[in-house]
């Protein structure tokens, strides 16, 4: 019988602000920097997590989040997960909201996917990869990624539809918490969502 992992918790980090991101605009495989904002913004998530000890350290491959891992201190753990990256937009790329519901009205991401792109049903069957992964992993995990990706993984985490990731607002920049109610593996839990770390002198 294989041994169970040490119920711990996993932070996920949604990557500092970019230029796309404070437009509004969708950003999936497009490679963006992080603004000076979104610079600070990574120190701020340092300061905030320096006294957790890692188990483990993810990021997405896109730079927006390795930057993030790295001015938050922890780009010597890191370790580049293909699958933590952005939905694919595919013809939605670039595009904001206004612009995509002007082609389709009631447009929504976590029902319609994206045409060119990525799928509900793919994003799903990615989001569930990443917390299987997770959750046969020990300790304190840091998971650095983006905004859609990280509210599919939430509620799949929960098991919840991939629909309900529309009810969960992710600012740049933001930490949250999984882990497990009553300390059970079979109880899968967001214990804080969306907190944005205070200023940092």
């Amino acid at each position: 019988m294989g041994r169970q992992p040490v119920v711990g918790h996993i932070y996920l980090i949604r990557h500092g602000e970019t230029a796309w991101s404070l437009s509004g605009q969708h950003t999936g495989r497009t490679d963006v920097p992080l603004t000076a904002h979104g610079e600070q913004q990574a120190r701020r998530v340092g300061e905030l997590l320096r006294p957790v000890r890692w188990s483990q350290v993810l990021a997405s491959p896109l730079q927006r989040a390795r930057r993030t891992c790295e001015l938050a201190g922890l780009g010597e753990a890191m370790r580049v997960e293909a699958n933590l990256r952005e939905w694919d937009y595919g013809q939605y790329e670039g595009l904001t909201n206004a612009q995509i519901r002007a082609q389709q009205a009631d447009w929504d991401v976590f029902r319609d996917g994206c045409p060119g792109g990525e799928s509900t049903k793919q994003m799903r069957a990615r989001a569930d990869a990443v917390c299987a992964q997770l959750r046969a992993l020990s300790g304190s995990v840091a998971v650095f990624s983006h905004g859609h990706f990280l509210r599919s993984l939430a509620v799949r985490w929960i098991e919840l539809p991939l629909l309900h990731g529309r009810n969960f607002g992710l600012n740049a920049g933001a930490v949250s918490l999984l882990g497990y109610e009553h300390r059970s593996v079979h109880e899968p839990a967001i214990e804080l969502w969306n907190l944005m770390p205070p200023c940092v002198a």
